[in-house]
């Protein structure tokens, strides 16, 4: 009888770099989920409009399109720990950027600061995914890498702690009267310089204590050995592989899947507070909404990682995306809590879409899978510019979430039809990954 040999989701020579690399993934979970709720920080601090705040996640996630090429070409001419050791280089930098940038109190030397920081994100998220893909063996590469990112949400939840706890409820711009009207909006120019001031360094400081935390992380990488393909397999042309991977529907339509999953995510996740707000909750009591959400995520992650020992990859995904799209419906029309509740739900659908779609158009891609990571890494644009145009949205009638109604709710219920369009895309590729997986 032939014995059949188990397949480990993570084999023992691998599981220590295996482990400090998963750590990274809470890392840049951290960061995204600390500055979601600088939007509406920014915009009360420096009086912006929503079109004008949105431009922290714009600068923020702009700055993973920018850099996930020359990341994928240092990962492919060098080594995967040396594209960490730059990504970890730059994401201390840009989190040490906010001392002068507070000190300046401009603006636009913030949103320079989160462009560099994500500069080193790219870095990070282009090198670790393929990487903890490569730790195993290939048939269990997507539950691996739905492994690691399940480690993302836990650093999320770590860095909407740190914002509420040391940022949000320390804000005096957004102290109300007995009114429930803003405090700020009614001071002197001279009281009100004295709280921007203040402000802008509780903001501030965070930042910097996370760029000093991310050095001792570069540390510690630096003395680890850390496994790599043979350098043949590293000096791959990448105009040549650029050439193949273009050729797979997977990947091409991973790209366009993922720009969309993530703007959506980042839509969902940014303007929640603006739709408690709108139900009168204050920004830091709507964390607790947000906290949920990332626990429901988190939890969802997990689970999604044991279905898929039973369902495709491509159907759990596309399944996943047809509830999300209802949830999203029920944020649009449904009133009050429960449209709230259906918001928050909505992570639970999420939960899985990133790593799987990024998991999927990479199957079979070998070392080719290096530039193909550089181009799902750069779909994540899509964070950048689609929370601007829900942005456009909530500015059509006014400062407020609801000084219009269109098709009978608040601008704030309609401008989540863009995540729902998003849904719709993810759905698409679920099922044209059935389709492929049937005919090959």
């Amino acid at each position: 009888m032939t014995e059949i040999k188990k397949v480990h989701i993570v084999s023992k020579e691998f599981l220590l770099p295996f482990i400090l690399i998963t750590s990274l993934f809470a890392l840049w979970g951290f960061a995204n989920d600390i500055t979601n709720p600088m939007v509406s920080a920014f915009k009360k601090i420096l009086e912006l409009t929503n079109i004008q705040a949105s431009w922290v996640q714009a600068a923020f996630y702009g700055g993973y399109f920018t850099m996930a090429l020359p990341a994928a070409y240092v990962a492919k001419r060098y080594s995967y720990k040396t594209g960490i050791l730059v990504g970890l280089a730059l994401y201390g930098i840009g989190a040490l950027l906010f001392y002068p940038a507070a000190a300046n109190e401009n603006y636009m030397f913030f949103l320079i600061a989160l462009y560099v920081l994500t500069f080193g994100l790219a870095f990070l998220e282009t090198t670790a995914n393929p990487f903890i893909m490569h730790m195993g063996a290939e048939e269990t590469a997507t539950q691996r890498l739905n492994l690691a990112q399940a480690f993302n949400p836990l650093g999320a939840l770590s860095g909407l702690f740190v914002a509420q706890t040391f940022i949000l409820s320390s804000l005096q711009s957004d102290n109300l009267d007995a009114d429930g009207n803003l405090i700020y909006e009614t001071l002197s120019s001279t009281a009100k310089a004295a709280v921007k001031t203040s402000d802008l360094q509780v903001i501030r400081n965070p930042y910097v204590a996370l760029g000093l935390f991310v050095i001792v992380m570069l540390v510690i990488v630096l003395f680890i050995k850390m496994p790599e393909k043979n350098q043949e397999e590293n000096a791959t042309d990448m105009r040549g592989s650029i050439k193949r991977i273009f050729k797979k529907e997977r990947f091409v339509g991973g790209v366009f899947a993922q720009m969309f999953y993530v703007g959506a995510q980042i839509m969902c996740w940014t303007y929640i507070y603006q739709y408690a707000e709108n139900l009168g909750i204050a920004n830091k009591d709507a964390v607790n909404y947000a906290y949920a959400a990332l626990i429901i995520f988190l939890l969802g992650r997990f689970f999604s990682t044991y279905l898929m020992k039973f369902i495709s990859s491509g159907r759990i995904l596309m399944l996943l995306s047809v509830l999300a799209i209802f949830l999203c419906l029920g944020t649009i029309f449904i009133h009050g809590f429960v449209g709230l509740y259906c918001l928050v739900m909505i992570s639970f659908c999420m939960s899985l879409m990133f790593p799987t779609i990024y998991g999927i158009a990479l199957s079979g891609l070998g070392d080719d899978a290096k530039t193909a990571s550089a181009f799902l890494v750069m779909a994540i644009v899509g964070g950048a510019f689609m929370p601007v145009f829900q942005g456009l949205i909530l500015d059509l009638g006014g400062p407020g979430y609801d000084d219009i109604l269109i098709m009978g709710v608040p601008e704030v219920n309609f401008s989540f039809i863009l995540p729902l369009i998003c849904f719709l895309v993810v759905t698409f590729y679920g099922y044209r990954t059935l389709v492929l997986n049937r005919n090959s």
